[in-house]
């Protein structure tokens, strides 16, 4: 099993998680957060120009759970249907997950998805 997680625009998550459903993601967990990355939230102009007052931008963590072999698949579509070319389009990464429990029935793992 794989965490994928993603931190993204806010305007994109609408469109994302319906590709998302006609990908196979069966749950996704959705966050809203603040942050800054290279850029320190600051637009390129201003980042090139040595600027260094930190800006903390509005964003949407997402966090779904996947079998290993749907995870390739998802985070290419999270990838595609986030990018604007712009600074700020966001990052994803995938974690080992090492088990899994559904609450409701006691399914683990594979089975709990």
């Amino acid at each position: 099993m794989k965490l994928i997680t993603a931190i993204v625009r806010q305007d994109r998550l609408e469109a994302l998680a319906d590709a998302l459903v006609a990908a196979g993601a069966r749950g996704l967990t959705v966050t809203d957060v603040r942050g800054f990355g290279r850029q320190y939230g600051q637009l390129a102009a201003a980042h090139l120009a040595g600027v260094r007052k930190v800006e903390f931008l509005p964003k949407v963590r997402l966090e779904l759970l996947i079998h290993d072999s749907g995870a390739a698949a998802l985070v290419q579509e999270i990838a595609k249907q986030s990018e604007t070319g712009d600074i700020g389009d966001g990052k994803i990464w995938v974690t080992p997950v090492e088990g899994a429990l559904r609450i409701r029935t006691g399914e683990r793992d594979d089975d709990a998805l």
